[in-house]
């Protein structure tokens, strides 16, 4: 039997458990990366006098690069191994928790969530692929339950920070990622990874890439290199460029339009990811002012809602197997609407009802997404799974997080220009800055350091008006779900017309990779 005839039985014989933990502690050490920054995040405003664009900004560059490097490495992790990549995300990882530690402003705060997302990308590069892979045909469940390392990691990183308590320095409290990147680290160097079901089966590296198809290739190239354009103040012509001339070549190379259901789905993935992980990005932020009026940490709602997730993606399996992944998704899409105009309007102790609300909703939209997309196209290997995560992470980053500061800046801009006219005051020429420039338009935001040497009397009417955009932000999201949901009924429809839902299964075609 040859090398890789061995690799391919050993694959689909028992699991392994171990490898399957560590995958789930590496999703643990993403999460760290993500909460960590959530609930520095306002700290950092005051420390380095930013605006909550740039805010916004930091917080969606935690987020969109992970597109970069899942994508990237879903191209060629069937040829380098998953086991190299599961190394260099850990040197991402441990990279960018010195340069955050070590910032003096903006650009090294930026540069240093830019590298975790990277890892972060790369892990779920691994992680997805491969857990598909060993549970071939529960795939919405494992994944699930490995997406509830990303929960538990939220719980467990926020929980470790804020018990830290105020006081202590928040380079202290980056520091904690290293605590669970250490540990898969080291639980990897031990194991071996199974090929991909793709590459078992047969299928052609040229098929994978023939499901993903120019109009896949187009939506994720688009959105990456416009970012990037943002970035690197590339002009909109030459953005335009660079990304017809990578569709095209996809194009020449698979004569292929892609499978319009996987485009479908990637589309639905946009708002799906900016309601949970743009949402996610400013919980901590935006939920402020209330907690404080209750006396609790802003950040105990992420937490809480994040506890939620963890302990209900262990129930994905039979909830899909009882009203569908698609009516778990439609079903979640409706109660986010709810919980998030909760979230918007509620004061007091009902801010953890309407966060209760919006913990259950946002709990299975993610792994449920993945798998549906795994269990459809399984030709697609690695690629098709992990650009759908990739897209949902960019689209979180650049349209979800973003969208969320600029918002928020345009609004106390307005309010605080209306009530200088009401009250025949200068608030908005002394403590608002010159106009800048972000990816959603111009916008102006308030000068930290000016208002922190301003009167008590400035402090509170700025403050008071401040809080209240906060909120509003949030009632401005609930059209993400609403899409969602429609488009969730819609795609139940098209399958009842097809007879129902099936789940594909590759048939093994040859042990030798094409």
């Amino acid at each position: 039997m040859s090398k890789l005839s061995a690799e391919n039985s050993g694959a689909q014989a028992v699991p392994d458990m171990k490898l399957f933990y560590a995958c789930f502690i590496s999703l643990v050490t993403t999460a760290f990366g993500f909460i960590l920054r959530a609930l520095i995040l306002p700290q950092w405003g005051i420390d380095f006098n930013l605006t909550q664009t740039q805010l916004g900004e930091i917080a969606g560059v935690g987020l969109w690069p992970f597109a970069i490097s899942i994508v990237l490495f879903s191209l060629v992790i069937d040829k380098i191994g998953y086991k190299t990549a599961m190394i260099f995300a850990v040197v991402c990882h441990i990279s960018s928790a010195f340069l955050t530690i070590f910032a003096n402003g903006y650009w090294m705060l930026y540069l240093g969530s830019f590298i975790v997302a990277i890892g972060n990308g790369t892990v779920e590069a691994v992680a997805n692929p491969v857990v598909a892979t060993m549970f071939p045909k529960q795939k919405i469940k494992w994944l699930s339950i490995l997406h509830a390392g990303w929960a538990g990691g939220l719980v467990l990183g926020g929980v470790m920070a804020l018990t830290l308590g105020v006081e202590t320095r928040w380079e202290y409290k980056i520091a904690l990622i290293l605590i669970p990147t250490l540990i898969y680290g080291i639980m990897t160097l031990g194991r071996k990874f199974p090929l991909n079901e793709r590459v078992q089966a047969g299928v052609s590296y040229k098929e994978m890439l023939q499901e993903v198809g120019a109009g896949g290739a187009l939506i994720i190239v688009t959105l990456i290199i416009f970012q990037l354009g943002a970035v690197f103040g590339w002009s909109i012509p030459t953005n335009v460029m660079i990304t017809l001339l990578i569709t095209g070549g996809f194009w020449y190379y698979t004569r292929s339009f892609g499978r319009p259901l996987f485009i479908i789905l990637l589309l639905v993935m946009i708002p799906l990811a900016t309601t949970e992980l743009g949402t996610d990005s400013w919980i901590t932020d935006l939920m402020t002012p209330e907690m404080t009026k209750i006396g609790l940490q802003a950040g105990w709602v992420l937490v809480y809602t994040s506890a939620i997730m963890f302990v209900l993606r262990f129930f994905a399996g039979p909830l899909v197997h009882k009203i569908s992944s698609l009516g778990l998704l439609s079903l979640c899409s409706g109660v986010a609407v709810i919980g998030l105009y909760m979230l918007s309007a509620s004061t007091g102790i009902m801010i953890l009802v309407a966060a209760t609300i919006y913990g259950l909703a946002k709990s299975f939209f993610w792994p449920t997404m993945l798998g549906l997309v795994s269990e459809q196209f399984p030709k697609g290997g690695a690629l098709t799974l992990n650009i759908t995560g990739g897209l949902g992470m960019i689209a979180a980053g650049v349209i979800g997080a973003g969208i969320l500061g600029f918002i928020q800046d345009k609004s106390v801009d307005k309010k605080i220009a209306q009530y200088d006219v009401v009250n025949n005051t200068v608030i908005h020429n002394t403590y608002v800055t010159e106009k800048k420039t972000s990816l959603f338009g111009d916008y102006k935001g308030l000068d930290q350091t000016k208002l922190s040497g301003a009167s008590l009397k400035d402090q509170h009417t700025v403050t008071a008006i401040r809080d209240g955009a906060k909120k509003e932000a949030l009632r401005y999201i609930v059209i993400f779900p609403l899409i969602m949901l429609g488009s969730y009924l819609l795609l139940m429809l098209y399958f009842r017309s097809k007879g129902g839902y099936k789940v594909v299964l590759l048939e093994n075609r040859t042990t030798q990779e094409n």
